[in-house]
């Protein structure tokens, strides 16, 4: 029998293979948001690193040397000029490039790997796999990401901590005299675990990225439905918002960590005598010196940090993409 060739229909064309244009389109947006990146952790250094000092000075003294964070702004100006504040400025300027790369390109890594592995049958029967990722999906990739550029963070803010409480006004007086001296000192006499001290309770503390991500899916759901704003304000204000409840939620396990990290290390260093040997240690000293309130120690400049310094690195962020050439 002859077959009928009338209502057969014609071979379905194969995709097309991707365009040189969009490679090439592609590229050049990664190239950009590397770029913005630096633009973002300039304007998170210029507005938030004083915050920082001073939060991080009251962390790690006695209650009788500053009896708040006013009084500690008034001596560091007074003694050491407004330079003081910017003390261990170029670590985090030099490694919020690195990081703000890694962290949010492994962010959009675990994002992917969490839809397509947790957020779909067997795994989770009930969740629509066509449907976006829910906020706590978006807080285990946080928290994942968290984990990854911890790694990256853990000897940046050792060196930082560590130049932020050096008091001496002349760098003659000082045990370090900049980030490059302290890391190299500190790798002579200790090696890489001296340089990744405070490393456990940094993967504690950045644990706490669950909220900050997954808060940040809330709120900018939340205003997307509620509200006409554009969106970069919605970046804006979910950015910081989200900001601010992470810092409420992780503060007692920043003020630990600093204070593993400001630790002396001892040996061939000079520094003093080592007192917390283990994450548990320094949490005891921190509630014997001052109760529960201890942990809480340094929040008021930390928390008035939280959202201007976020907020303009988004900006900073924003305008850079939009300047940059395609």
């Amino acid at each position: 029998m002859a077959a009928d060739v009338r209502n057969t229909q014609p071979p379905t064309p194969a995709p097309e293979p991707p365009q040189p244009q969009a490679a090439a389109k592609k590229s050049n947006k990664n190239y950009r948001g590397f770029v913005a990146g630096v633009f973002s952790g300039i304007a998170k250094l210029s507005v938030g690193h004083p915050f920082d000092t001073i939060k991080v000075r009251l962390q790690t003294t006695a209650s009788t040397r500053f009896s708040g964070p006013l009084q500690c702004l008034a001596q560091t100006l007074r003694h050491e000029g407004l330079a003081g504040l910017y003390k261990g400025a170029t670590p985090p300027l030099v490694g919020w490039m690195f990081m703000d790369s890694i962290m949010l390109g492994s962010l959009s890594v675990y994002r992917r790997v969490v839809q397509d592995n947790l957020f779909n049958p067997p795994w989770h029967p009930a969740h629509d796999p066509s449907q976006p990722l829910p906020a706590h999906g978006h807080g285990l990739a946080g928290m994942l990401a968290g984990a990854t550029v911890s790694f990256v963070a853990a000897p940046v803010e050792h060196v930082k901590a560590r130049l932020q409480v050096q008091y001496a006004a002349r760098k003659s007086e000082r045990l370090y005299s900049g980030p490059v001296d302290c890391l190299r000192k500190v790798w002579r006499w200790h090696g890489l675990r001296g340089v990744y001290r405070g490393l456990q309770a940094t993967l504690l503390f950045r644990s706490f990225f669950f909220f900050w991500w997954g808060s940040y899916d809330l709120f900018s759901r939340w205003m997307r439905q509620h509200t006409r704003l554009s969106a970069p304000a919605i970046n804006f204000w979910a950015g910081g918002l989200s900001a601010q409840v992470f810092w409420v939620l992780s503060y007692p396990s920043d003020v630990v960590k600093q204070r593993i990290m400001t630790d002396p290390l001892g040996g061939g260093l000079n520094d003093g005598v080592r007192r917390f040997p283990r994450w548990k240690d320094a949490a005891k000293a921190v509630y014997k010196e001052g109760g529960a309130m201890g942990f809480w120690r340094g929040f008021l400049p930390c928390f008035l940090r939280a959202f201007p310094a976020n907020a303009m690195a988004l900006v900073a962020f924003e305008a850079a993409m939009r300047a940059l050439p395609e």
